[in-house]
């Protein structure tokens, strides 16, 4: 029986993320307290309902507090938990409210909305922990519908391995667990019939593989991950995100994600994601 949890920043795509599961065969629930979830539960196993996606909720009661002590009896009664915490930039989350002129949850006449948004990140402080994040500052809601779709496909049992290309200058992704920095390597954007194609393209793999330094740094970044990964499986997570950037995010790090995603996915589930293709 598989249980997803949905929290983190208003604004930050937690509708979208549930509707997306919803459209992916899992029975969703909005805006749940804690102290509810234990009971809901009881009945959809009743029920027989094997795949359960639930958004909760951070402001009514006692909040978050008895979270972690929920998961662990759902896990004790046969669920498979996963938690995942949305977030984006403050500035990103100001300029959605902004447009969509919506009130947010926290806010008051003793807060303005961006006191608000900091007010519902300290909430979620003590169980950001137990969740894997993903970072919405710079995603569409079609891609984001998309990587959490990806995210409810794979086997919650084992251990998922997430490689992640992303561009400097849009910043980095909230949610990696490793980062590297490959905008030392030659830039194919410099190149007049390179730059608008992407690093999964032929002509662009082509040029990078001409380059020693580009097969240099792919050798050493897969032989530290595979090195590390029996200690982070022994940490118990099912999930590990690896972000490489460049520059802009299109080219040399899309190359090399792709290459070291396809090493992994022969021993591990694998997970791929481009933001600014995205």
């Amino acid at each position: 029986m598989d249980l997803l949890l949905i929290g983190g920043a208003s604004g930050s795509g937690k509708s979208v993320a549930l509707a997306a599961l919803e459209d992916s065969g899992y029975y969703a629930v909005s805006n749940l307290p804690v102290t509810q979830l234990a009971g809901l539960l009881a009945h959809l196993k009743g029920a027989r309902v094997k795949r359960v996606a639930i958004g909760l909720d951070a402001k009514t009661g006692a909040g978050l507090a008895g979270l972690p002590a929920a998961i662990d009896s759902a896990r004790d009664d046969g669920w498979t938990v996963r938690f995942v915490y949305l977030d984006a930039k403050t500035d990103t989350l100001v300029k959605r409210f902004s447009e969509t002129r919506r009130r947010h949850p926290f806010s008051s006449k003793e807060r303005t909305l961006t006191e608000a948004i900091e007010f519902e990140r300290r909430v979620f402080d003590d169980v950001r922990s137990l969740a894997y994040r993903i970072d919405t500052s710079d995603l569409s809601a079609g891609a984001l519908r998309s990587w959490i779709k990806d995210f409810g496909s794979v086997d919650p049992s084992k251990l998922s391995l997430l490689f992640q290309s992303f561009g400097y200058k849009h910043g980095v992704p909230l949610d990696a667990d490793l980062v590297f920095d490959v905008r030392c390597l030659p830039n194919p954007y410099y190149e007049p019939e390179l730059a608008m194609l992407s690093g999964r393209e032929t002509p662009v793999i082509a040029y990078l593989e001409k380059h020693l330094e580009v097969e240099r740094m792919y050798r050493d970044i897969y032989h530290f991950i595979a090195s590390w990964l029996p200690d982070y499986a022994r940490d118990n997570r099912n999930y590990l995100t690896v972000a490489l950037g460049c520059t802009g995010g299109r080219h040399r790090s899309v190359y090399l994600v792709e290459r070291l995603a396809d090493a992994f996915a022969e021993s591990y589930q694998v997970l791929i994601r481009h933001r600014e293709l995205a």
